[in-house]
């Protein structure tokens, strides 16, 4: 047995992952007999298996100080884990694991973390991945590289890895929970796989070649989607026409890519169908909400950004971070002056009517533009300048007791124009650096 140097070239700084199983054990040990590699060991110490579970990291623990090997141990309560977050024991120790050895290694500097899934776990692997209905991703199996983290045993099956074991006289501690059935992982390795090894003798390398054909195929379909993602989506949305014209396999995929968490067949089905229709129109999925308008799909996390009232008082500025803008007031006389109506509204002070506010658009909202003649609803108004509903939201509206005096981007009511000489309340318009939502 040897280990990739594609892998893990020499002189590299591996962070080893060492459970005390034969699989770690078998890693640890042959990187180890490389030489020309700096291995620190770490242990994560689920608390799931009370003193045996203390036992083994006493073991590993041990086994590195006798032979002056840098050990990591640190110790977690996945159960607690697990029922915070509801999800399953495996699961949790799964994610508290890998956070403890990405969390190690950055902190030690290491460019590799090497765990000791080996070739039956990867049938396993697929096998699982079968029965829950996946696709391609998940029927590749595990693969041989994940940026730092490694797997240099995968081409190896666990009767291999006894064997070099036995050869080199290295020790390992069984975990009991291996014999328990229920964990849908172990009644495949005791029930399931023996019985495929009887016909298939060749199974592991099989599922070895298939994971490595099907790893290729998902790398050439998640190209095209990124490429489309690339040159389509603006960081905001995205047009409908072009991803309905994409082949199913893509265009899942790019639906998959947009959403923060996994999304089932049956809820990338509701999405395309969505993207179907013509009309203005919301779904919501897990994390998700996909907005179908003018065209485009617009996508975010389904919060509402509106933006909070807040009084305008003369001196003050007034940060709306929703809208990424900052309001400054002060009083004035208009001097017959061209403002750029984008930037800056004077309102004759005579005519604002008790409190001014910034607000966001309210139902009946309606503006009478500044020159215009004629009154027209907000509604009219967004669409007529091309809003989207996301735009129209985060819109700041200035209003007093009596109704809309300016809305930023379209101008100032009619009502608010001041005169030369008239005293003035003067608003000027800042960009902030960035929106805060």
């Amino acid at each position: 047995m040897n280990i990739d140097r594609a892998l893990i070239p020499a002189g590299s700084r591996v962070l080893c992952a060492v459970s005390g199983g034969a699989d770690s054990m078998c890693l640890l040990q042959l990187l180890l007999e490389r030489g020309d590699v700096t291995v620190t060991v770490a242990h994560f110490e689920h608390g799931i298996r009370g003193e045996e579970s203390r036992r083994d990291a006493a073991f590993v623990s041990n086994w590195c100080s006798e032979r002056e090997i840098s050990c990591v141990v640190e110790h977690g309560d996945v159960p607690s884990f697990a029922r915070k977050r509801g999800i399953g024991l495996e699961e949790a120790a799964r994610e508290l694991r890998y956070a403890f050895l990405e969390r190690t290694a950055e902190r030690l500097g290491c460019d590799r973390i090497a765990t000791a899934h080996n070739a039956d776990d990867n049938v396993e692997t697929v096998l699982m991945s079968l029965c829950r209905g996946a696709g391609t991703a998940g029927l590749a199996g595990i693969p041989p590289r994940r940026g730092k983290i490694c797997r240099p045993l995968l081409g190896y099956t666990r009767a291999e890895i006894l064997d070099f074991l036995r050869e080199r006289g290295v020790r390992h501690m069984e975990d009991s929970t291996n014999a328990d059935e229920e964990p849908t992982r172990n009644f495949l390795r005791i029930r399931v796989l023996p019985l495929l090894r009887e016909r298939y003798p060749q199974l592991a390398g099989a599922f070895l070649r298939s994971s490595a054909l099907l790893r290729q195929d998902e790398d050439l379909l998640m190209s095209l989607t990124d490429g489309f993602l690339r040159e389509n989506f603006d960081g905001e949305s995205l047009p409908i026409a072009p991803l309905l014209q994409l082949h199913p396999a893509v265009a899942s995929r790019a639906l998959r890519r947009l959403a923060p968490g996994s999304l089932t067949k049956e809820q990338v089905d509701a999405a395309l169908a969505f993207c179907r229709g013509t009309e203005l129109g919301a779904l919501d999925l897990p994390g998700l909400r996909l907005r179908r308008e003018q065209g485009r799909l617009y996508v975010d996390d389904g919060k509402s950004y509106q933006i909070r009232p807040r009084q305008i008082l003369p001196g003050e500025t007034v940060k709306i971070p929703e809208a990424g803008i900052e309001i400054a007031a002060e009083r004035g006389v208009y001097g017959g002056e061209v403002y750029d109506l984008f930037k800056t509204f004077l309102f004759k002070c005579e005519n604002i009517c008790g409190t001014l506010y910034c607000t966001g658009r309210m139902p009946g909202d309606r503006l009478h533009p500044q020159g215009r003649g004629v009154g027209k609803s907000l509604r009219a108004l967004f669409r007529e300048a091309g809003m989207t509903q996301r735009q129209r939201d985060l819109t700041p509206v200035l209003r007093d007791e009596k109704g809309v005096l300016a809305v930023l981007g379209l101008g100032i009511d009619e009502r608010a124009k001041p005169d030369p000489g008239d005293p003035v309340l003067v608003l000027r318009i800042r960009k902030t650096e960035e929106r805060q939502e």
